[in-house]
């Protein structure tokens, strides 16, 4: 029988962590939570729904220069858009 990868869990508990500390999520945090979907060299449809939650919430006026280059980053690696942005 094959284990399910759980990564999905401690990303979704991680995102908790850092929108609570002050509300928002910056570069560093998001680059934390997708290391750990990166972590097994693959990223797996549950990983990429809870990326795609989390980024969700992040709030357009929120996106620093930091946090654009790890959002296009991301759009180019999963087709995930952040609020407000465009597609590259």
């Amino acid at each position: 029988m094959s284990k399910e990868n759980r990564d999905f869990l401690e990303m979704a508990f991680r995102s908790i962590h850092c929108f609570s500390d002050d509300g928002r999520l910056d570069a560093a945090e998001l680059g934390k939570i997708l290391a750990i979907a990166e972590q097994d060299g693959e990223v797996d449809a549950n990983e990429l729904r809870v990326l795609g939650n989390i980024i969700a919430r992040i709030q357009p006026h929120e996106i620093d220069a930091a946090m654009q280059a790890q959002l296009a980053d991301i759009s180019r690696k999963f087709g995930i858009q952040a609020p407000g942005t465009t597609k590259a």
